[in-house]
């Protein structure tokens, strides 16, 4: 087939790509938002399903991150394309900060008071509890993980909703306006002469 890589990427180098990108954060994050505003959707699906993968990244439910969002996008309707592309707000990168806010507003939830969490130190003892601990051992840190996620995750969601609504809607315009333009330069309306039309 055209185009088809001569060597087929192993299931590790997939899955290392997905985790790392092979080229820079901001090529990717660049590709990543070109591909939530071409999907064939209305603004408000595209939106919700964005949403809804930027919640899902908060939870600590690693792994599922995908069937989490794929889940709350289809009972809000949300776009699932769009869902499986929010889920990028989750990322190496951020996931240190992410679990070690959502620990911290966690815990102050659940005890009036939010103990000092280095977001490094988080991130590689969760990591480790992840393989190594049982779940009992590990509930203790995941409870209040799930609860902060819960107000942190909805924030960034009605954030990430605004912000990828008005810009595919922007978007969505500016391609119709586009191909409207181009239309008329193809077919024009019957009586309008186009040698006329330049001349004017």
């Amino acid at each position: 087939m055209l185009f088809r890589r001569r060597h087929r990427p192993s299931r590790i180098e997939r899955l290392r790509v997905a985790v790392w990108p092979r080229h820079s954060w901001v090529r990717s994050t660049r590709y990543f938002s070109k591909r939530v505003l071409r999907l064939t959707a209305t603004p408000n699906a595209i939106a919700l399903g964005f949403a809804a993968g930027a919640f899902a990244s908060f939870t600590p439910l690693v792994g599922f991150h995908f069937l989490t969002a794929f889940a709350i996008a289809y009972v809000i309707r949300g776009n699932l394309i769009a869902a499986a592309l929010g889920t990028s707000v989750g990322n190496p990168l951020t996931f240190p900060f992410i679990w070690a806010f959502t620990f911290k507003v966690g815990k102050w939830i659940l005890h009036g008071r939010a103990p000092k969490a280095d977001p490094q130190q988080v991130h590689e003892q969760f990591q480790r509890g992840l393989f190594e601990n049982s779940l009992d051992a590990l509930w203790p840190m995941l409870k209040p993980m799930f609860i902060g996620a819960v107000p942190i995750g909805l924030t960034v969601a009605f954030i990430s909703y605004v912000i990828v609504y008005k810009s595919v809607e922007v978007y969505q315009r500016r391609r119709r306006s586009k191909l409207a333009s181009k239309g008329d330069r193809l077919f024009p309306a019957p009586g309008v002469n186009m040698e006329e039309d330049r001349s004017a």
